[in-house]
């Protein structure tokens, strides 16, 4: 039995990192991420369902939306499964965010006035799907806007990152070199820990191990737990599922192409042993082999072949 909670689960996920008495794990979290380019020393959770701007709109529901006490606004995203439009949804999303940002209404008959100076907006997308034939190769992408001449950035108003946990290949305690290495090692792997690792180390690591710890939950976070859990585990077998029957789909389709394509060859060579038989006979009874090729479709070659 697992002694510590999924952190792929949605309610494991928000336990870790969106819980406002846990929030120097997120943080902690965010600085190993931007290790050499920013330090966070407070963050505040935002609301996570940002609404319409009108009625037939569609509202935003993020995992993690917080901002720092620098003024950057950081969303932070889980994604379990494959979907073809991630990229763009995390692009609408940071967008939307931007978009919010801006100056709206009037004071009196004066409109408001606003220097349309914006807050940096960071995604963080952890994505624990099989990559399989999909476009990322590598476990971290950045992207930032810049100029595509010199490579510089342009602008660090729109920062993306996405860490593809499958192609993560440090599978060893040991080989992790760092703490953001150490954060993804535990995060893939936690279900199946006996012993929280790292610890010692630092002492994050050790209340990571007292919150997520299944015998620590109370009957109330248990059932969430629970539930979360088990939406998950219908997640993977839905998958499974559809993945088999695409295989058992696949395996009948071939065989009948299989068959069919038997059956075409069969016929093929029937009819070109038949041409060539009637080409013996029409030889041995001293025909041309212009009219040879004329009766039977066979090429001179071919009939010089049986001759």
């Amino acid at each position: 039995m697992a002694r510590f909670i999924n952190p792929f689960s949605d309610w494991g996920f928000k336990k870790i990192f969106g819980q406002e008495i846990n929030k120097d794990l997120l943080i902690k979290f965010l600085n190993d991420l931007l290790d050499g380019e920013h330090h966070i020393t407070d963050l505040v959770f935002k609301d996570k369902e940002q609404q319409p701007e009108a009625a037939d709109m569609r509202g935003i529901i993020y995992d993690i939306y917080c901002s720092t006490d620098k003024g950057e606004h950081i969303i932070v995203e889980m994604q379990n499964r494959y979907q073809p439009f991630f990229t763009d949804r995390s692009i609408y999303y940071a967008s939307r965010d931007i978009v919010n940002q801006g100056v709206k209404g009037t004071v009196g008959d004066t409109h408001i006035k606003w220097d349309y100076r914006l807050a940096p907006v960071y995604t963080v997308c952890l994505l624990n799907y099989d990559v399989g034939a999909h476009t990322p190769t590598k476990f971290r992408t950045d992207i930032a806007l810049m100029d595509m001449e010199d490579k510089t950035v342009f602008s660090d108003r729109l920062r993306f990152i996405y860490l593809m946990l499958p192609l993560f290949s440090k599978n060893e305690e040991d080989e992790c070199e760092n703490d953001f290495e150490r954060w993804i090692y535990i995060l893939k792997n936690m279900s199946t820990f006996e012993r929280m690792p790292f610890q010692a180390r630092n002492a994050v690591f050790k209340k990571l191990s007292e919150i997520t710890d299944i015998a620590a939950l109370s009957k109330d976070e248990r059932e969430k737990y629970d539930e979360s859990l088990k939406v998950l585990r219908d997640y993977h077998a839905t998958l499974e599922g559809a993945t088999m029957l695409g295989r058992r789909e696949g395996i009948e389709k071939g065989r009948a192409e299989g068959r069919a394509e038997g059956r075409a060859e069969g016929r093929a060579e029937g009819i070109k042993q038949s041409q060539l038989d009637t080409a013996r006979m029409m030889l041995e009874d001293g025909e041309p082999v212009s009219k040879i090729t004329r009766y039977t479709g066979l090429t001179k070659e071919e009939i010089e072949t049986i001759r």
